[in-house]
């Protein structure tokens, strides 16, 4: 369960026995792990393991995949004993082909259903997946944890928004799983097609920093009243990791039980101090069929100490952009997610997009606004975002207003920022 160990040291303790395990099997027939760690040696610490284990790239596994296609050689177990395929977006670079065995894939189960349960999921509860069926690993991953745990699971592949709206209405939907910005999404609709109010009191949300971005969370609570935001995180590749706070949401705690969880500076590889910003390094410790070792997600996350008593690693804000995505303007750190709760707490904004220009010597940064029906005055709601933007950041930014319904909506994850 979430929260299960006293202290850092039995964290440590239980991480290097199962790591040691791990290395074990991986290392006797896994090639893809036998040619990194050749010259590793013998791991008796986790000290020596950050020392001594070569880092796994994204690049490494697409190389790997086109080398020898169409799974690559990350693979522990003979192909015959594999049963589950799924694959990455390939929003940041080629797809990946990720293969699983039975074993593997209830391990990944177990990581889920602690999720479920800190979020405080009962059965009895009825879920509504509003996502497609396709080879995306959440969705599977939490719809089968939501049939072991006991409720009513209504999968939403297939459906227009409007349908999706009107299902949760009409089944009574008490828990629904979709990304911060299909939540907004689905509200809206459900508001045009003049539905009455639902059941749904929890969010669970994952798939973007929205989740543990405190404007976003308002405003997804305030689309869905009565109903509370749950955030978490996860990656085909690794699999579900984080699970949020109890006591603090914003904050994602790592499942320490199931993972080895690093933070580097991106450009050294040098550890991040608790308090300081850096790229999220996890290792899996259960997922043995396709296994990763020291994996540089490309996530920025901020460790801190949580004040919530638990021992398990804390990242305040959750997962705060992609290290693609970090711009520097005019010497300012810009963070997705910082944009983002500047512009959610706005009033009278119904979808944004933010356009990055490094054409000139100075990048340059403008966020397209697109306001809701309630909006009085968009000019003058352009002029507070530019003089919030100057304030928070002290960075200037312009803001133009786009007619209403023309920004594109999102189903899945939300493709707001452009780079050129």
């Amino acid at each position: 369960m979430p929260g299960r160990f006293e202290s850092r040291d039995a964290i440590r303790a239980h991480q290097l026995r199962a790591l040691q395990r791990l290395m074990e099997r991986v290392l006797a027939s896994n090639r893809f792990y036998q040619r990194k760690f050749r010259d590793c040696g013998l791991i008796d610490s986790l000290e020596g393991f950050f020392e001594r284990a070569p880092f796994t790239t994204k690049q490494e596994l697409v190389d790997d995949q086109t080398a020898e296609p169409p799974y690559g050689t990350n693979l522990t177990s003979p192909i015959a004993q594999y049963t589950r395929f799924h694959q990455t977006s390939g929003t940041t670079s080629a797809p990946l082909r990720w293969l699983d065995t039975q074993e593997s894939w209830v391990w990944m189960l177990g990581n889920w259903h602690e999720i479920m349960v800190a979020s405080g999921v009962r059965p009895g509860d009825r879920l509504f997946f509003a996502f497609s069926f396709g080879p995306f690993i959440g969705f599977w991953l939490a719809f089968e944890t939501a049939v072991r745990l006991g409720t009513l699971c209504l999968p939403g592949g297939g459906m227009s928004s409007a349908a999706r709206a009107r299902t949760i209405v009409d089944n009574e939907i008490t828990v629904l799983c979709c990304t911060p910005t299909y939540a907004l999404r689905l509200a809206e609709v459900a508001a045009e097609e003049k539905l009455p109010g639902s059941k749904v009191k929890r969010l669970l949300v994952a798939g973007e920093p929205g989740g543990s971005v405190p404007a976003t969370r308002a405003r997804i609570q305030q689309a869905w009243p009565g109903a509370e935001v749950f955030d978490h995180h996860g990656m085909t590749e690794v699999g579900p990791v984080t699970y949020q706070c109890p006591e603090h949401p914003g904050v994602l705690h790592v499942l320490d039980g199931s993972y080895i969880a690093e933070v580097i500076e991106p450009g050294s590889g040098k550890q991040i101090a608790p308090g300081g910003t850096g790229e999220l390094v996890l290792t899996n410790l259960g997922r043995t069929g396709s296994p990763l070792l020291r994996y540089r997600t490309g996530d920025l996350v901020k460790p801190i100490m949580c004040s919530c008593g638990r021992s398990e690693t804390a990242l305040e804000g959750g997962i705060l952009g992609r290290v693609d995505d970090m711009t520097i303007v005019r010497g300012v750190n810009l963070y997705p997610s910082a944009v983002e709760q500047i512009i959610w707490n706005a009033p009278g904004i119904a979808e944004y997009q933010v356009r990055i220009s490094t054409s000139r010597a100075l990048s340059e940064v403008v966020v397209t606004v697109e306001p809701s029906p309630e909006c009085a005055d968009a000019n003058a709601l352009a002029k507070a975002l530019e003089n919030a933007f100057q304030s928070t950041l002290a960075l200037r930014v312009a803001v133009t207003v786009a007619p209403p319904g023309s920004l594109p909506r999102f189903e899945m994850k939300a493709r707001r920022w452009t780079k050129e």
